[in-house]
């Protein structure tokens, strides 16, 4: 992380000073700063690729020869913390089966507390040690996607299900990752077989989705370009209109990579659809202009040209995209749609006023019941919950900073809860800042 003298943050993967100047990598990218520019240059775990935000993984259960959890279980998690100096004494006895179930189960721990950094380095100890073992391989697996690999995760996924033929779960994480490596009719026979095995609510939804996905897009066209893969049916639009959308794409994706000092490390999909479609395959809000699940999915019927709501639409989209990488898919939706909606640039303006008398009459949403979705929602309820959530941002950053609320966004990433990164950097949880909030919104609607 290199702390510029101007506030900024850039998230290197690596960072060299070389004396006048300084050399930092993003993904395959390498640039150069004057020395002059920098303030410090700190160790943080590095960015992952931009997760995809799809349902939660299936509650996956180890495989019946996973003898001895039991005895180790107590002594390696203790207050849902890894003992790292457990799994030292572990290895210190050196034997592979005892030190990849230990690691196995740290692991195991870290990936469910959204510790995705340290749950991979001891997932790949714990294979290192076992590497035939079909639960540490679906495990692993599911952490990958979870992360933005899903490419990767496919030959782990796949070769669990050789070992565990008859695991529901392996299947099911298979088609996690051929899903999010945009195989979804791979994805569908994979989650075919797992429901085969067991049924599931949450699989059946997922395979049912794919399927109107791949309805809709049955007759689509492929365009890849800079940063994005574009897809689209041909008439749709004009070859014109989509140069346009994709010039507008690249010149905010160089925009946002200078924000946030990082960028996605695989091609972005933007897929465009008629308002039908769009609503058919996303069953979405009727509120809704658009979504980002991974795939910028834009409804675009009726346009013939880049519109300035279309614009906001697409910088808003992508800002997900960004916001999601940094903190690997854990940002809480007011956070998330309050970033997106302060960089669009999009602003309060007149709804100041009735924003603060909310406050004021303490009838505003509380920020803590606003982590999850906005789906389910009704107009009003969904316009109240993204003027909080810009309000909330736009309050963070002209009080504290961009760079501090980069910095809450790194630590969600890192596993910390919203309110542990709030309190680690700007001092208040939930109910302070929402005090905060209520004395600047009657301040500035006064």
């Amino acid at each position: 992380m290199i702390h510029l003298k101007n506030g900024d943050v850039i998230y290197a993967d690596e960072a060299k000073d070389n004396g006048k100047s300084v050399t930092y990598a993003v993904g395959d990218n390498t640039f150069t700063i004057p020395k002059s520019k920098v303030q410090s240059i700190e160790a943080s775990a590095p960015p992952v690729r931009n997760p995809p935000n799809i349902a939660d993984l299936p509650q996956l259960t180890p495989e019946d020869h996973l003898g001895g959890e039991d005895q180790l279980l107590d002594k390696i998690v203790r207050d849902n913390q890894v003992d790292r100096s457990a799994l030292t004494a572990v290895e210190s006895r050196g034997r592979a089966n005892e030190i990849a179930l230990a690691y196995y189960i740290a692991a195991r721990a870290e990936f469910q507390t959204g510790k995705y950094y340290d749950s991979r380095r001891d997932f790949e100890t714990a294979l290192h040690n076992d590497p035939e073992n079909p639960a540490m391989l679906n495990y692993y697996a599911a952490l990958l996607v979870k992360t933005g690999n899903p490419r990767d995760a496919i030959t782990y996924a796949e070769k669990a299900t050789r070992l565990a033929p008859d695991s529901a779960d392996a299947y099911a994480v298979l088609g996690y990752a051929q899903f999010s490596a945009d195989r979804p009719r791979d994805a569908m026979q994979s989650w075919k077989k797992s429901l085969g095995l067991r049924p599931d609510a949450s699989i059946q939804r997922l395979l049912e989705r794919a399927e109107r996905e791949a309805s809709a897009e049955s007759r689509f066209s492929e365009r890849e370009t800079g940063h994005f893969d574009l897809h689209y049916e041909g008439g749709q639009s004009s070859e014109a209109f989509r140069s346009q959308m994709v010039e507008l794409l690249e010149a905010n994706y160089q925009d946002l990579r200078r924000q946030f000092g990082m960028e996605p490390r695989s091609s972005v999909q933007v897929i465009l659809y008629t308002n039908q479609a769009f609503f058919d395959v996303t069953r979405a809000p009727s509120w809704s202009g658009a979504l980002n699940d991974g795939k910028l999915r834009i409804p675009i019927d009726g346009l013939t040209g880049v519109t300035p709501e279309l614009a906001h639409v697409l910088r808003h989209e992508l800002t997900h995209s960004f916001v999601n990488q940094l903190t690997m898919g854990r940002c809480p939706h007011w956070l998330n749609e309050g970033v997106a909606q302060m960089l669009e640039p999009r602003s309060l303006g007149e709804r100041t006023s009735r924003m603060a008398e909310l406050f004021k009459m303490e009838r505003e949403i509380p920020l803590n019941e606003l982590e999850s979705s906005f789906t389910s929602f009704n107009t009003i309820e969904a316009a109240l919950a993204y003027d909080e959530s810009l309000a909330a941002v736009d309050y963070m950053r002209n009080t504290y900073g961009m760079a501090d609320l980069l910095r809450i966004l790194q630590r969600i990433g890192q596993g910390e809860s919203a309110e542990a990164a709030m309190r680690a950097t700007i001092h208040a949880d939930y109910r302070q800042l929402g005090e905060e909030l209520r004395v600047y919104l009657v301040r500035q609607g006064s």
